[in-house]
């Protein structure tokens, strides 16, 4: 978009969900730069069906210059934001003119699609060659593995323990105690309010952990589900240092610009936006920037017309296996195959791939 015959620069830092959104619904209207450590986007929430059935991994691993055709995009981790300028770890001065804050979580992952499918190929053959599996962490993702493992693999005994006093806490307890019998019912072993020390001993070729309660668990390996840091401590040295909440998450106003920053904009996981940290809001975020930065590029806009951002219901899809899930509504909880059908077949991948104008 040109604003007094010159095209601006959009730089976008995160290539996940929401960066990678916006990245690509901006190319044809600006400069666009993406910044990102690694050359592809993930569909995180694909992530545990990937380590049951790695060749799913091949359409939620997405390269980033599969979608993004019109735009540079920068492998490295940003360092610093200057008021003109991002700094990257291997040297990159990026002028920009609008800038969006994407980080999201911190996780340490390969840098390109290849090791990253190898990397899932090789968490299935250590599940595969396990006779018992122990599950640390009772969210979503501890959810999602056993119910994931349970499925696909009957036969392997799997443990999941817990230090909360119900599994998914962050969603009401009608809906934890169906997933709690959902997960008994394929016989998965739930230990609750127990922490494991994961510095195992060796018994007949097995792992012994001990809980906090003295009880022992062997297993032949262990999957630690906890929840992951914010990626946002790289930026107490910059420009908006001052921006953070005490959580680590940036403020941003109604339209998702960092407070007081008529020019730098934030979305995703790493904003203070009081609602459940989702996917699909996520990219609710990026299209709500999206919309507003070509309405800013376009000149002369008033503050009326830049769109608002509603924050999003407590909606909650949890996958139980291939065909279960639990689905927590504002007023209602259901479990069992309508839900499944929701979520866990496709897991929205095919969706997903659609909206980066990919083939599903």
């Amino acid at each position: 978009m040109e604003s007094g015959g010159e095209t601006r620069r959009v730089v976008v830092v995160g290539g996940g969900i929401a960066g990678s959104l916006l990245a690509k619904s901006l190319q044809f209207n600006a400069a666009v730069t993406l910044i990102d450590p690694k050359e592809y986007l993930e569909i995180t929430w694909a992530n545990l069906r990937n380590m049951v059935k790695p060749s799913f991994a091949e359409r939620s691993v997405i390269n980033h210059t599969d979608y993004l055709t019109n735009g540079r995009i920068v492998t490295s981790a940003a360092t610093n934001i200057t008021d003109t300028h991002v700094w990257t770890s291997d040297g990159h001065r990026i002028a920009y003119d609008y800038l969006v804050i994407a980080t999201g979580h911190r996780d340490v992952v390969p840098n390109t699609k290849t090791d990253r499918l190898n990397q899932y190929k090789a968490e299935n053959q250590k599940i595969q060659s396990a006779n018992s599996i122990l599950i640390v962490g009772g969210g979503p993702t501890g959810v999602e593995l056993a119910g994931e493992i349970a499925t696909d693999f009957p036969d392997k005994k799997v443990t999941l323990v817990h230090k909360g006093p119900r599994l998914l806490e962050f969603i009401g307890t009608k809906a934890s105690n169906k997933t709690l019998r959902w997960l008994k019912s394929r016989k998965v072993e739930v230990k609750l309010e127990q922490a494991v020390d994961l510095n195992s001993s060796t018994l007949d070729g097995s792992h012994v952990y001990k809980t906090s309660s003295g009880e022992s668990i062997k297993a032949d390996c262990h999957f630690l589900c906890a929840g992951k840091p914010l990626a946002s401590a790289w930026l107490n040295d910059t420009i908006l240092k001052t921006h953070l909440d005490g959580n680590g998450r940036l403020m941003v106003d109604e339209h998702l610009r960092v407070n007081g920053r008529a020019n730098i904009f934030a979305i995703g996981d790493i904003t203070d936006i009081p609602e459940l940290k989702q996917g699909f809001l996520a990219q609710k975020h990026a299209m709500v920037v999206a919309k507003n930065l070509k309405l800013l590029m376009s000149g002369g806009v008033q503050e009326s017309k830049l769109s608002k951002y509603e924050p999003g219901s407590a909606i909650a899809l949890v996958s139980l296996g291939r065909k279960d899930a639990i689905a927590q509504f504002p007023f209602a909880t259901i479990s069992g195959c309508l839900p499944g059908l929701l979520k866990s077949r496709d897991l929205f991948v095919g969706k997903t791939r659609k909206n980066m104008g990919l083939q599903a």
